[in-house]
């Protein structure tokens, strides 16, 4: 038997954008024993609501937590409103705030003249109000609207949850599609995928037998074929995809041979719908092709666009060396000279060829160009970058504020949208984007879709780098396309040319790599070592590290893996150890790991309401009642328990998470068992992230292996090809 309360709702006293709610509920009946006590108080109550009403009655399914906070709180799993009964019931109804308008004389004659069932009279015949004396008919058609509104939406929602949606999907669902909700679920529960973002395949997957959809349903498998669409290209990093591994992926899934034909059909079926398009035997997602296209449609029109020219320009880089008191060589000068007269540029090179001291100069030549105020410069001109601590690096070295671009284009995390569109442009002129390579092609498209065609962009990143995340290969596929203007910095900058770590991640790039890696530098060692004694030397250099005064932000533990005796999980354990033993602090257990205060944590998703974005690292400040709140560089951003899942420690990350940041001291473990994880691109990335200090341990021959080893799955992507054919066509 399910474990309920009845009795009246009271009060809201928090309500997300999401439809969840704490609130207040005056308990009339229960079957829990445990509160029994209760029955004739209030307590507190918490759950997913798509519409309540205070002072009416409901009944809640579920059961008692003890928040830690809150103390003992009732969490609804499901709901069922109670209809009024009895004649003072109906008449209290009607005469709710519910009813705009109907107080309680006129709520009485209806009851009058319908009796104790005037709701379900009302319901099916809406001319029976006009039975009622003194009743306008306008006055009778806003009661009959409203009450079979508030009956419809109620009946929606309890059928979304009888089909197997949770309340909190079911609000979302009707929100969405209103009185049209249950037309469109029994036409095809899987159209909504397409339209809600929150409602992914496999949610809808749980609930199809409910509605007697068969294995081999049209809905079901064109459905199937779009989700192995995207769990392709976003696994891959492809924008498009050929019919041999959409096929294998949907039979993988199915477990049903289809003939070929028969399934490149269906292809062309699902093509027509615009979900999907079918160009020269590739098979794109309508987003990314879209996406590819007007990406190459905006450059071809920036980098057609007349050039911007300033007479005086060679005369005030000398001033900027001057005023920086540096010396810029040729490539330098010239990307900073692009920077200001092409319409669109990129700069590109590795670690220790002076692109943060490019972007300084950029900034205070088109200041001084323009003699623009420190404050009318914030409006003209943006300084973007992929991750928070990119951003912060960026704004650290330029003294200048810098955003992400999800900040900057005002990204909605409940829509999933961003405010800065196509529809509400930004004024900004000016915009320069460092660690491009990080970019994937939809954000890129979102960026320019809010930015104005009089805009001049210039992209900074490192072509060698790792791409980015999500599909996509936009650094490369511009530079490869050879109608870009791209400044190549080959040249190590003058304060790098004693690093060894410049000096390595040259010779990986030059596929020339001397035997001089096995040799102790000043800012550089190899430690060899296999799995068996790898984590003995990882806490060794950790241990001296923090003897010498570096702190926990100083070092960072970079691995290709997460799981495994030497995976990120297990030595994220063993180095809490070291850099935050516990010795008294507070503690909170989440599954399987332990988070103290002042530990070091990893945020794993956007969160532009807290300003704090993926890849961010901050420590655990404090925790108290059953809460974390946790210091990203002096923003303090409050964790409850539904949080936990969004960071996780960060003494130990993947490399592809260390992207956009430097560390003084990075260690990178390459032992045999990360084997199938290794490659040139991403040993290359690791060991541009040290700033100052870099210790190799592991094995010398794995580490040969990997530097070498190139044969790495190309993205298969059209944009270098698009903007190529803009060039032929035009």
């Amino acid at each position: 038997m399910k474990k309920y309360i009845k009795g009246i709702f009271k009060k809201i006293i928090f309500k997300s954008d999401q439809n969840y709610v704490i609130g207040l509920f005056n308990v009339k009946d229960t079957n829990l024993p445990s509160i029994k006590d209760y029955i004739f108080h209030t307590i507190t109550f918490t759950g997913y609501f798509h519409e309540l009403i205070i002072d009416e009655k409901y009944i809640f399914y579920g059961d008692m937590v003890d928040n830690p906070k809150y103390g003992l709180q009732f969490k609804v799993d499901e709901y069922e409103r109670i209809k009024p009964e009895g004649i003072d019931a109906v008449i209290e109804f009607l005469s709710s705030d519910l009813f705009s308008g109907i107080g309680e004389k006129t709520a009485r004659s209806i009851v009058d003249t319908l009796g104790e069932n005037a709701l379900d009279i009302i319901s099916n015949d809406y001319s029976s109000l006009l039975l009622v004396p003194k009743l306008k008919e306008k006055t009778a058609k806003k009661i009959y609207d409203t009450i079979k509104k508030y009956n419809e939406s109620y009946d929606i929602i309890i059928f979304l949850t009888k089909i197997g949606f949770s309340i909190k999907d079911a609000g979302i669902i009707y929100n969405h599609y209103k009185d049209s909700t249950k037309m469109i679920i029994e036409d095809n529960v899987y159209s909504i995928i397409d339209d809600i973002s929150e409602i992914n395949f496999s949610k809808v997957e749980m609930v199809r037998k409910n509605l007697n959809i068969d294995d081999l349903d049209a809905r079901r498998i064109m459905a199937i074929i779009v989700h192995v669409m995207k769990e392709l290209c976003f696994n891959n990093g492809d924008t498009y995809l050929y019919l041999d591994e959409i096929y294998n992926g949907v039979i993988n899934l199915l477990n049903y041979n289809f003939n070929k034909e028969e399934f490149e059909d269906i292809l062309i079926e699902i093509a027509k719908t615009g979900r999907i398009k079918i160009e020269d035997k590739e098979y794109y997602l309508r987003e990314y092709f879209l996406s590819e296209n007007s990406i190459a449609n905006t450059i071809y029109y920036l980098t057609n666009k007349k050039d911007t020219k300033y007479k005086n320009i060679e005369k005030e880089i000398e001033n900027l060396q001057i005023y920086f008191d540096v010396e810029y060589n040729k490539k330098q000068k010239e990307a900073i000279k692009n920077a200001y007269e092409k319409n669109f540029s990129i700069i590109t090179g590795s670690p220790g060829t002076g692109k943060t001291t490019i972007i300084r100069a950029i900034v205070e030549l088109y200041r001084k160009i323009h003699g623009y105020s420190f404050n009318e410069l914030q409006n003209k001109l943006a300084l973007l970058a992929p991750t928070g601590r990119a951003a912060k690096r960026m704004s650290e070295s330029c003294n200048f504020p810098a955003s992400t671009i999800h900040r900057f284009l005002k990204w909605n995390k409940e829509s999933n949208k961003f405010m800065i569109n196509e529809n509400n442009k930004s004024n900004v002129e000016f915009l320069i984007i460092d660690e491009v390579s990080m970019i994937d092609v939809t954000l890129f498209d979102n960026l320019f879709k809010g930015l104005s065609k009089n805009v001049k962009i210039v992209m900074i990143g490192d072509y060698n780098q790792l791409e980015s995340v999500a599909p996509g290969n936009v650094l490369k596929d511009l530079i490869d396309s050879d109608i870009v203007n791209v400044t190549f910095l080959d040249e190590l900058y003058r304060q790098a040319e004693d690093s060894y770590i410049a000096m390595l991640a040259k010779e990986i790039n030059d596929n020339d790599l001397s035997e001089n890696f096995l040799e102790k530098k000043d800012d550089y060692s190899f430690i060899e070592s296999d799995s068996s004694n790898l984590k003995f030397y990882i806490k060794k250099v950790c241990e001296m590290a923090k003897q010498k005064g570096y702190s926990p932000d100083d070092i960072q533990v970079l691995v290709p893996m997460y799981k495994g005796e030497n995976g990120i999980d297990n030595l994220n354990k063993l180095l809490q150890e070291i850099f935050n033993p516990s010795e008294g602090q507070k503690e909170i257990i989440y599954k399987d790991v332990i988070f103290r205060e002042n530990d070091k944590v990893l945020q794993l998703e956007n969160d532009p309401d807290n300003n704090v974005f993926n890849g961010d690292i901050g420590y655990i400040y404090k925790i108290e009642n059953n809460h974390m709140l946790i210091n990203f560089d002096g923003n303090i951003v409050k964790y409850t328990t539904k949080d936990y899942i969004k960071i996780r420690h960060a003494y130990v990350i993947s490399v592809h998470k260390s992207q956009g940041s430097e560390f003084k001291l990075v260690i990178i473990p390459i032992i045999f068992s990360y084997k199938i994880m290794l490659y040139k691109k991403l040993i290359y990335t690791a060991i541009t992230r040290a700033k100052q200090c870099l210790t190799i341990i592991g094995d010398k021959n794995t580490f040969v292996y990997s530097v070498k080893n190139e044969v790495v799955r190309l993205r298969k992507t059209k944009l270098k090809d698009r903007l190529q054919t803009y060039l032929m066509n035009n």
